[in-house]
């Protein structure tokens, strides 16, 4: 499955963004998008990969960060193999590269991640 990450930007703190995250038709040998839970990673300057979350393949479940807990969610379309998410209250410490990511696994870890978009840039001004 190959991912496209976009919709970063730049917004004062305190602002809004959704990201999207789109999957190509092309399929892994025996899966397509709506067989994977879907991630999101973000990586700031200097700091490590980082998880932010995840949604279940079925759309039901969801487990965020502590951090971002409560002021972003995730939500999916599987009939337009697309992902977003949503982000209120952004925070200067939110300013990272923000990635998408899918797994067989449902987990928080990025080396269960097999297939990475791009990543989208999000910068949050004081």
């Amino acid at each position: 499955v190959q991912l496209q990450a976009s919709g970063g930007g730049l917004v004062q703190a305190g602002g809004s963004l959704r990201l999207s995250c789109v999957a190509s038709d092309r399929t892994s040998a025996e899966r397509t998008f709506a067989d994977y839970n879907m991630g999101w990673f973000r990586q700031a300057p200097g700091k490590e990969r980082e998880f932010v979350g995840v949604i279940s393949w079925t759309g039901i479940n969801t487990r965020f960060a502590d951090s971002v807990k409560g002021r972003f969610t995730i939500s999916r379309d599987n009939a337009k193999n697309t992902m977003y998410l949503r982000m209120n209250d952004l925070k200067p410490e939110d300013t990272a590269v923000y990635y998408c990511a899918s797994s067989t696994a449902w987990t928080t870890v990025p080396n269960a991640y097999g297939y990475w978009g791009q990543g989208t840039l999000v910068t949050v001004s004081s």
